[in-house]
């Protein structure tokens, strides 16, 4: 199981500023520009090919992990230092993190992980393909930033360097449809407003996390699931970029907590509808043809209605079935969705934002309650056991 010193590192990038020597009209933490990049990260590389994709995930959360480390440097110094002391630093990173990832993949995962940062040629077109979406979610923050600091001297030096640096991309076909703001730079833009909506909404809580920021949490639990499991590569695409995305409705619906979605009579049918419905007329709209019905498949979309947590796959006549147990359809060609996983990788996310917040001493009735009732709901699956993790990290 993932340790929970592990768990703790992913939840720091939740606090981990950015832009913070800029006046901000929000807070940009690190976790939702990761985020973002990862939603930025699925859309260029469907619209590439020859991509690996469990590479790219794995790739993505190295490079994740990596900067929750090195979390005191500026970005641009950051990258300066890459290009002139990358070993010492890559090496120090390995040492910092090695004993919360020894473990997992019975050490394939570190092994992998050393490989990565001192081999640049080591997933080249997936590190490529993320380098990409890394500028564009930084830009997307710029953007930002550039509202409240055009009074500053060199903020339009500092504009043009962020400018240039799209023509590296140039060449790949999302970032040209993103650049020239065609339909998919609406779903980007769709996607980054989620860091504003913040979740448990009705309490204080610290660290604050977004919702965008959650996807990715819940995402990077659904790949160690998987990695535990075994699950093959399909499989484990298929249920990270489900957790990425299983929350995108949200930014045109906003977060309704599940006492008041649950709680009144028909309530959660009537939000189910009228998701469907959005994401009818403001989603799959602005999604390429080529990737419009995978990506229904992944938000949960069926013929009865949506549900992203249901267990399904796609059968040999191309229609989605619910399933009940997806170990029994672990073949590439089934493109196998571990829903009931992903509703525990959710649940075990929210858990640990209440406790987060509990040990910071920023406690309320709805925390304490939510922590109770999500409790009950965890469980083990397939050797995977959410509850335990989740009682883990309460005694640390």
């Amino acid at each position: 199981m993932i340790k929970n010193s592990l768990i703790l590192k992913i939840f720091q990038a939740a606090s981990i500023q950015r832009w913070n020597d800029y006046p901000r009209m929000i807070d940009l933490v690190e976790l939702d520009k990761q985020a973002h990049k990862f939603i930025i990260t699925y859309f260029i590389a469907k619209l590439e090919k020859d991509i690996n994709y469990k590479n790219l995930i794995e790739a993505g959360i190295f490079e994740f992990l990596r900067r929750v480390v090195v979390t005191d440097i500026r970005p641009d110094v950051f990258h300066k230092v890459l290009k002139q002391k990358a070993e010492e630093l890559n090496n120090w990173v390995i040492e910092k993190l090695s004993d919360e990832i020894k473990d997992i993949e019975q050490g394939e995962f570190l092994k992998k992980f050393k490989n990565y940062l001192n081999d640049e040629n080591m997933y080249k077109k997936e590190r490529f393909v993320l380098k990409a979406a890394s500028y564009l979610a930084t830009k997307w923050e710029f953007d930002i930033v550039y509202q409240t600091s055009s009074f500053l001297s060199d903020i339009d030096e500092v504009k043009k360097e962020v400018e240039l640096e799209i023509e590296d991309y140039y060449e790949l076909i999302a970032v040209q449809k993103i650049v020239l703001n065609k339909k998919l730079a609406k779903i980007i833009d769709l996607s980054g407003r989620l860091r504003f909506q913040k979740r448990w909404a009705q309490t204080p809580r610290v660290p604050e996390t977004s919702v965008l920021g959650h996807m990715l949490i819940v995402a990077i639990f659904s790949y160690f699931y998987s990695i535990k499991i075994k699950a093959n590569s399909k499989r484990l695409e298929n249920s990270f970029f489900t957790a990425l995305f299983h929350d995108l409705p949200e930014a045109l619906t906003r977060d309704i907590i599940s006492p008041v979605k649950y709680s009144v009579d028909e309530l959660a049918d009537i939000i189910a509808s009228y998701e469907i419905q959005k994401i009818n007329e403001q989603i799959l709209p602005n999604i390429p043809q080529s990737i419009k019905k995978e990506f229904s498949y992944i938000l949960g979309i069926n013929k009865d209605g949506k549900d992203e947590f249901q267990n399904r796959i796609i059968d040999k006549y191309g229609e989605i079935q619910e399933i009940k147990e997806p170990q029994e359809y672990d073949k590439e060609r089934f493109s196998t969705i571990d829903g009931e996983a992903l509703k525990q990788c959710d649940s075990l996310s929210a858990y640990i934002e209440a406790s987060l917040s509990i040990s910071h001493g920023i406690k309320s009735f709805e925390l304490i309650s939510g922590k109770k009732e999500i409790l009950k709901k965890l469980k083990e699956i397939n050797g995977f056991d959410f509850k335990q993790i989740a009682l883990n990290i309460d005694k640390l």
